[in-house]
């Protein structure tokens, strides 16, 4: 069992030989590269290798409207920041800090799967193989969920944010996005009145975050997406649901994200108390006891 532990490269450890260490920083930049290259790419210009079925990223979604049709320019602005942000995050594995170093080796196999699985996503996506491009989010939806949460104490900005979080919520909103475009018939009736309810599930799984873990950065980043949606559907058709509920979701999401971030900028307690913080006081309860 020792030995798989140290062969399991999701395995959980306090910390990481030098060896390990380069192979993160290694691995870890050039997926990235490979993400937002493949990303930028195919956002300006369709496929060449082949004449059928192929676009740029929003002129499929474009071209197979539903009700999960996202705004190319909010959430291509998404992309853009959470792109800069796993920048930032990238830099924590060349810190001087032994600890900023650790925090980002503790999620980077988990990150290199996400960039990966993005990678294989966006190339799928543009090509038209829409199910096997759901096949490949809902395993990124497995492994980042699976990150979150055995990784969720890690500081919010630097490392959560960009690793986790924010992919997170691109993952299960993209689920609906492409799982819409999948589905025979999308544009049906029958299709916009499912559209209308599983459009709720955003923001179930939003308050999830913000109730039991207090998680700032997933309020704020399914809002965004909320809203993506909604100026997609209110531009495609004024008289209909969709964009009221999303924008309804987007509020919700903004007002309680605005309640728990600001006392945690200012070094207060929430209005109620998470998971994370209440496992956290837990633990520093039980060090003393430890030392003795």
């Amino acid at each position: 069992m020792d030995r798989f532990h140290q062969l399991n490269p999701f395995a959980k450890r306090e910390s990481h030989s030098a060896r390990s260490i380069v192979w993160y920083k290694v691995l870890t930049l050039i997926t990235w590269l490979l993400s937002v290259v493949v990303t930028v790419y195919y956002t300006l210009e369709r496929p060449q290798d082949g004449k059928y079925h192929r676009g740029t990223i929003w002129h499929q979604n474009h071209r197979h409207p539903s009700g999960f049709s996202l705004n190319p320019v909010i959430t291509s602005i998404y992309w853009i920041v959470l792109f800069l942000l796993q920048l930032g995050y990238i830099s924590q594995l060349f810190s001087s800090k032994t600890e900023s170093v650790n925090a980002a080796c503790s999620v980077g196999s988990h990150f290199i799967v996400n960039n990966l699985l993005h990678f294989a996503f966006v190339m799928l996506f543009v090509r038209s193989h829409f199910v096997w491009a759901e096949v490949l989010l809902l395993l990124n939806f497995a492994n980042l969920t699976s990150l979150y949460f055995r990784h969720s104490a890690h500081p919010r900005l630097s490392v959560h944010l960009p690793a986790v979080s924010g992919p997170l919520a691109w993952t299960f909103v993209a689920i609906y996005w492409n799982g819409a475009i999948m589905v025979p018939h999308h544009n049906s009736l029958v299709a916009r009145v499912f559209a209308n309810i599983f459009v709720w599930s955003i923001l179930g799984y939003g308050l999830f975050f913000i109730v039991f873990y207090r998680d700032y950065t997933m309020g704020f980043a399914l809002s965004v997406l909320s809203a993506s949606l909604g100026v997609a559907q209110f531009l495609r058709q004024i008289v209909a649901l969709q964009w009221i509920f999303a924008f309804t979701i987007m509020a919700v999401l903004f007002v309680l994200t605005v309640v728990v971030a600001l006392p945690a900028w200012a070094g207060r307690q929430a209005p109620w108390g998470g998971r994370a913080e209440r496992r956290q006081q837990t633990d520093a309860e039980r060090a003393p006891l430890l030392n003795e």
